[in-house]
This record gives structure tokens, C-alpha cells and sequence, in this order.
């Protein structure tokens, strides 16, 4: 559903399609993530920033159908932090919870998102830079920076305090979105990834994303204004 509404704007077009199949736009080129790996990081956010602006373009007479609203996408966190309080216990979930509750509660510049966006998702074609994969999400603008924010999977980059307060001002600029906004959207995001992974105990890398989403969220955490 999200591929047909973004209509090729910042995204591969959704050739045809029935119950079964699908038939995609082919995007050729190299995924994004090799701008970063020759060093190019800031060059990488600016081209998600300009990515993001297209898919957000879109005339928004918003089809429901198919799509995911903000609050229920949000409901693993949520849950983890329910639980967490029935225990009296004061975590990070439940802190981001409440965070993204208020986000949630006063939304700003709804529109259909991608919900997915990060360097492996964008990929170079005759067209220009194109994201595909996209989970189709309605809710602020502003949480389609969180996963950029969260990737690619660098430590030496992704949880360095400079650099990811650094790609978050660019993202903040380029979109015209309020900063604080774009870091409490990525601190409740790392946090609900991580109540995600949380769910699949058990399998293979799951608590080394559980960690790596929460040492995010750990450095945003001092960031993050009250809303």
C-alpha cells in the first residue's frame, strides 16, 4: 500500500501488483550505506534527508486501508512498560513510554511514512536515490528520521555522541523539523526496537540488538528534553 501511495516519489514504483505479487521498480546501483563506508556519513544523512522530503511530498489524502497508525506500532514499548511498572520497576522503557506517549498524544505534519529508512533501504538508480521496503505507517513526519539515526550497524559511528547528535541537527535542518522532536522520536524508537527484540528471546543476535538499540537511546537519553 505505501509503494502505490509514494508513487515513485523518493521510492522504487510499484509496477503491478495482485494478491500474490508484486512487480517493482528495479534499482540497480549501489545501497547507500557504501557512501558511508568510504567515509562519506554526512553526504549519506543529507541524501536520507532529501529522500525523506520526497516520500513526504505526496498530496496527503491519506488511504487507511493497508496502513498502520503511529500509536499501535508503538504498542510493544508500551506493553514492556506496563509490565515494567507492574513490577516497580523504573527502566528506560518506561521513561520512553511516557515520552512517546506524549509524542504521540499531540502529533505534528501527519503523513503516510516509510517507517523503515536506513542506508541498506535506499538504494542508487537512473532515477536518483530510491528506498524500498517501506512498512507503511501513519503518524508525524518526524519518525521516519528515528531508524536513520539508529544505522547503519558501525558502532564506532552509530554510538558516538558527536556524530549521531551531529546527523540528527542535519536531519533536523534539511527537514525543517524541531530538533528535540527528532531526538525524543529516536531515543522512543531505540527504545521500542529494543522491546521488539525483547519479544524473541531466543534467537540468534537478539539480545546484541536489544543492546545496541539501548546504548542509542542511552546516549540520546541526556538530550531529550520533556515535551
Amino acid at each position: 500500500m505505501a509503494l502505490r501511495y509514494f508513487d515513485g516519489h523518493g521510492a522504487i514504483r510499484l509496477l503491478r501488483y495482485d494478491e500474490g505479487a508484486h512487480l517493482m521498480e528495479y534499482a540497480p546501483g549501489d545501497e547507500l550505506v557504501t557512501l558511508v563506508e568510504r567515509g562519506e556519513d554526512e553526504n549519506a544523512t543529507l541524501i536520507i534527508a532529501q529522500v525523506i522530503n520526497q516520500l513526504h511530498s505526496v498530496p496527503q489524502n491519506i488511504p487507511n486501508d493497508g496502513l498502520v497508525m503511529l500509536e499501535h506500532w508503538f504498542e510493544a514499548l508500551l506493553n514492556k512498560a506496563a509490565s515494567d511498572r507492574q513490577a516497580e520497576i523504573y527502566s528506560i522503557y518506561v521513561c520512553s513510554a511516557s515520552l512517546a506517549k506524549r509524542l504521540l498524544i499531540d502529533p505534528r505534519d501527519v503523513r503516510v511514512l516509510h517507517g523503515d529508512i536506513h542506508h541498506r533501504n535506499i538504494r542508487k538508480s537512473p532515477r536518483g536515490w530510491l528506498t524500498f521496503d517501506p512498512k507503511g505507517l501513519v503518524g508525524e513526519r518526524t519518525y521516519d528520521c528515528a531508524n536513520t539515526l539508529c544505522n547503519p550497524v558501525m558502532p564506532e559511528l552509530v554510538h558516538n555522541e558527536t556524530r549521531l547528535l551531529a546527523n540528527a541537527a542535519i536531519l533536523a535542518d534539511t527537514l525543517a523539523l524541531d530538533l528535540s522532536r527528532v531526538l525524543a522520536f529516536t531515543y522512543a524508537y531505540a527504545c521500542l526496537n529494543a522491546s521488539w527484540w525483547l519479544l524473541r528471546t531466543g534467537t540468534k543476535g537478539a539480545e546484541d540488538i536489544v543492546q545496541w538499540h539501548l546504548n542509542v537511546a542511552g546516549i540520546i537519553e541526556p538530550h531529550v528534553k520533556l515535551l
